[in-house]
């Protein structure tokens, strides 16, 4: 664990005046944090890899708020269509979604710190949502519905979370390989239109009124040969008809 540390320019007398004014007295001091070098360690940063822990817990307010309202949503819709009171049910399933929601982003992280943030792999991500949605819906089961519930709680949220994280994880590669594939057509484009280039990319208007010319060229010399041959069959015409004349 790296520590962060604050230059002291005389620790000798920083402890002196720590022991003379008795803000010591009744309290536990730590003068090795104080080192000889005149530093003293102010606090720690997270080990590389690892989230920090007010990073997962605001991850999980924000899922659990999403979840809740969500769930606060869909709860008073089946208050109404059940025709039971619509507002204490709209509460109880805004409050078990939340709780579901905060608890599965807390455990994800957590598992993720454990196992390396920077070391997962897509394979790692679909494990962890598993066992973080497992874990969410057997704990939450068992606080809301009791305990007959924890299996069935446990294995359909571990599904949800497989499922859901391997859907997740295909449509993030896909948006990966689109972009990269953006980026080398974008350098293509870039590296043939530079002056130095003898090729061009053309895009399909350019191509279209390229074609254009091309034709209307292709027009202009057949309207040329044909009046060549016109002139060709005027001037044999005049040649077969003067000996018929004399």
């Amino acid at each position: 664990m790296s520590t962060s540390y604050t230059s002291i320019a005389n620790p000798d007398a920083l402890k002196k005046s720590f022991r003379t004014s008795g803000c010591c007295v009744g309290h536990w001091c730590d003068f090795s944090r104080i080192e000889m070098s005149g530093t003293v360690r102010t606090g720690a940063s997270p080990p590389t890899g690892q989230l920090p822990h007010q990073q997962i817990a605001l991850a999980a307010l924000q899922t659990g708020a999403f979840t809740g309202f969500a769930g606060l949503v869909v709860g008073g819709a089946s208050g109404v269509v059940r025709s039971s009171s619509p507002t204490l049910f709209a509460v109880a399933s805004g409050i078990q979604w939340f709780a579901l929601g905060s608890v599965y982003s807390a455990a994800k992280g957590v598992i993720h710190n454990a196992w390396g943030v920077d070391k997962l792999t897509s394979r790692d991500r679909i494990y962890a949502s598993g066992l973080a949605g497992g874990f969410a819906g057997g704990s939450v089961g068992y606080l809301t519905r009791g305990r007959a519930n924890v299996i069935p709680g446990t294995i359909m949220f571990a599904a949800f979370g497989l499922v859901g994280q391997g859907l997740y994880n295909a449509l993030n590669e896909k948006h990966a390989e689109d972009e990269d594939k953006a980026d080398k057509k974008n350098f293509l484009q870039r590296v043939a239109n530079s002056k130095w280039s003898p090729m061009k990319i053309l895009s399909d208007d350019e191509y279209e009124d390229m074609l254009r010319e091309k034709l209307l060229r292709v027009d202009a010399e057949i309207a040329l040969v044909d009046e060549a041959m016109e002139r060709l069959r005027a001037s044999s015409t005049e040649a077969d008809t003067k000996p018929t004349e004399k």
